[in-house]
């Protein structure tokens, strides 16, 4: 047998010196890991890696299988908590000082441009993230037994996240973020009952003013990420107490773990990559595109059109169309509320983590798609060229609250009949219904953004007004 080249030598001289120094043997206790038996200890032991598991799957690392998405949500949290703490050293939350700093940062403090930059780009990934990750378990059926609860973590992180980049929003105090603002509190005074109360709360007054600089900031630096951090840590322990991400069953390997790979140095890598990843992409985004920011918050001038955040409009949107406490309360409630049952009405345990649960699936979607997309333009166009309040007008429930909610329930039995003849099981319906949701959600979203102009007329994308967009 021959020696082993003189580098490799070298390599395993230094690995094995590594691995017996004090140092490391204070820090993992446990010699390098490169032997089975080491990479498992240093997993189990190490604070910042006793959340994977020992062993992942194989089918779990293909970048198809998950998108690296929560890693990108998770590594997109982390930025957003470096470039947040950097810009405390710069950034006094007071209506006469906010928007100066915010100007000074970009044109005074070296990198302060870049800094900014990445906290507004890093703070529309992790939403885009955030959705799309949710969406991925949804489709692969990575919610069900044993992992129902940790989907219901998962969208309350999801609203969370919502929240933070709502109360981030104001803090430049320039007419972009004053205006989004205020269309937004607006949407939680139309609480029945307790909207004022709410509102107050939020604002701490009757319109945005200073004090809701404060209770944003409080908000936005300390009350919400403490409870995202708390969330996430209970997330990722889930995850590890639930056998890791989910992988068709085929894929778990048999009783000598063929398809299993130990997390050092499989995982790590991908992971490694993908910060690597977020990373780049956000400096280049920071490098070639300015956050906006727009003339210094003005009471007395109104945004025309004012548009509430991006990933808000598509309320904003719904509210041209019913009353304001349908649009702006009941309904994302009841879509919250309806999104972590999920898991509890589809209990059976096939297809896990196959996509849209196999062909038929797709098919489905597919259908609900082509189905849910030209009824909801249709919807729109009708709205704005006719209206339901020139045909019915009086009394304003019926325009507002019945005819919208009929047209919903309308919507979704013609869903359920055109699923009938193929008698789809439990989750291929809520495939079918999750598909509309998504198509509803992305379309109203578009309309609001690009195609609402001054008065929130419909117009053509490039008749949108200075100002039009609202991220």
């Amino acid at each position: 047998m021959l020696p082993p080249p003189p580098r490799r030598r070298l390599l395993e001289s230094i690995t094995r010196r590594i691995g017996q120094s004090r140092v490391w043997k204070s820090i993992f206790r446990y010699g390098y890991p490169n032997t089975d038996k080491n990479r498992m200890l240093v997993i189990l032991h190490t604070f910042f890696l006793h959340m994977h598991s020992v062993r992942v799957s194989r089918h779990t690392l293909k970048p198809t299988y998950t998108f690296g998405l929560g890693l990108i949500a998770f590594f997109a949290c982390v930025i957003l908590f470096v470039t947040g703490g950097l810009l405390m050293f710069y950034y006094l939350p007071s209506v006469t000082k906010a928007y100066s700093d915010i100007v000074n940062l970009q044109t005074s403090i070296p990198f302060g441009d870049l800094l900014r930059n990445a906290h507004r780009w890093g703070a529309h990934l992790i939403v885009l993230a955030v959705i799309l990750h949710g969406t991925r378990v949804f489709l692969t059926g990575s919610y069900k037994k044993p992992r129902e609860f940790n989907w219901v973590i998962g969208v309350g992180l999801f609203v969370v996240t919502l929240l933070l980049s709502f109360t981030g929003y104001l803090l430049p105090w320039d007419q972009l973020s004053y205006w989004a603002i205020t269309v937004g509190s607006e949407m939680a005074g139309y609480a029945p009952f307790i909207g004022e109360q709410v509102k107050n709360f939020l604002l701490g007054a009757r319109e945005v003013g200073q004090d809701t600089l404060v209770r944003f900031y409080a908000f936005h630096i300390f009350l919400l990420p403490t409870l995202l951090v708390l969330l996430l840590g209970l997330h990722f322990w889930r995850i590890r107490k639930d056998g890791g991400v989910s992988a068709p069953a085929g894929a778990k390997g048999g009783k000598g773990r063929d398809d299993a790979l130990f997390s050092w140095p499989y995982l790590l890598v991908v992971e490694a990559l993908v910060f690597l990843g977020v990373c780049l992409f956000l400096l280049l985004l920071s490098v070639a595109v300015d956050a906006p920011l727009r003339d210094i918050a003005n009471p007395d001038l109104p945004e025309n059109p004012s548009k509430a955040p991006w990933f808000f409009l598509n309320l904003q949107e719904l509210l041209l169309h019913m009353s304001p406490a349908l649009a702006g309360v009941i309904i994302p409630i009841a879509l919250i509320v309806l999104l972590m049952a999920i898991p509890y009405v589809d209990r059976r345990l096939e297809d896990v983590g196959v996509w849209f649960a196999g062909k038929r699936g797709k098919m489905i979607a597919l259908w609900s798609a082509l189905y849910s997309a030209p009824l909801i333009v249709g919807l729109i166009l009708f709205d704005q060229f006719v209206g339901t309040k020139t045909l019915v007008s009086h009394p304003d429930i019926i325009p507002s609250w019945i005819i919208p909610l009929a047209t919903i329930g309308g919507l979704s039995l013609g869903l359920y009949a055109l699923l009938r003849p193929l008698r789809p099981s439990v989750r291929e319906t809520l495939i079918a219904y999750f598909t509309a949701f998504a198509i509803a959600y992305l379309i109203l979203t578009v309309v609001g953004l690009f195609f609402r102009g001054e008065g929130m007329t419909l117009i053509l994308p490039w008749q949108l007004p200075k100002g039009g967009l609202s991220f």
